[in-house]
């Protein structure tokens, strides 16, 4: 109804303060849930559940490795993961941020800038893993693949590899799309493994499937098992300082933008 404080699931069009989307694309935000969590929660949350349930199908007892772990959808996944009896996280993450993630429920985070993280979880787990999230793409993709146990299973759902720096290079965006990992259905076959690929951008208009999935996430915020963790709020007129702070990876969390300076730093500069 008019007035009410909603949520928005959208492709594209968000950063502007006047947006115009179908009701049926928007939920109430909850009691208690401020305006930027609420902006926090569909996507990385729809993304983590979906993943992890519904294609990952995870249960007690098992192993889960989530690259990206201090990111949006991560810090979302290893909260998801927590719900779950017994589930042993693995996280990928620069070493400044192992403290965080070990607050938060990773048991094994591994900074993938001076370690192999193949190697590191065989330590830990010989077999491997489960499950395992993969954002990154290009050989990372076949590394994940030999790395699940048995009946594991791998979901894609990004490609960070082709993001280089402030410029396109596009000898590195080459060659993460050659070493793309690609396998046959007979392939497949030998190894019990599955792999699944997850693009949330286009299903937007899959208003049931995904509806049931924000009435599932709402249960579990009410309950205090899952909270989104912000990591910063920009103004628009600081956007390319926002883009900034996730391109050099310093967020624990979500960036979120906002049409004004928040409140407590306007008092702040004007004091």
């Amino acid at each position: 109804q008019v007035g009410d404080r909603v949520m928005v699931l959208a492709r594209s069009g968000l950063w502007q303060e006047v947006v115009n989307v179908p009701a049926a694309q928007t939920w109430p935000i909850p009691d208690g849930m401020s305006f930027e969590e609420a902006a926090a929660f569909p996507v990385n949350y729809i993304t983590a559940y979906m993943i992890l349930f519904d294609f990952g199908n995870l249960r007690p007892n098992q192993s889960v490795l989530v690259h990206m772990a201090a990111g949006g959808v991560g810090t979302a996944a290893v909260q998801l993961c927590k719900t779950v009896e017994n589930v042993t996280v693995f996280g990928t993450a620069s070493a400044s941020k192992h403290d965080a993630l070990k607050e938060s429920g990773v048991a094994h985070p591994i900074d993938y800038r001076t370690m192999d993280y193949a190697e590191e979880v065989r330590k830990v787990s010989p077999k491997g893993v489960d499950i395992v999230m993969d954002p990154l793409g290009g050989s990372d993709t076949s590394k994940a693949f030999h790395l699940l146990k048995p009946m594991g299973k791998l979901i894609t759902y990004g490609v960070a590899n082709l993001i280089t720096g402030q410029k396109k290079n596009l000898m590195a965006m080459a060659k993460t799309w050659w070493n793309q990992f690609s396998i046959n259905a007979l392939q497949l076959l030998h190894h019990n493994k599955a792999v699944c690929g997850y693009n949330l951008g286009n299903m937007d208009e899959e208003y049931e499937l995904l509806g049931g999935v924000i009435t599932k996430l709402m249960n579990l915020y009410n309950q205090g098992k899952i909270k989104p963790k912000i990591d910063s709020v920009w103004p628009f007129e600081q956007v390319a300082d926002a883009m900034r702070q996730m391109q050099e990876k310093k967020n624990i969390g979500k960036v979120i933008l906002v049409p004004e300076v928040p409140k407590e730093e306007s008092k702040k500069e004007e004091n």
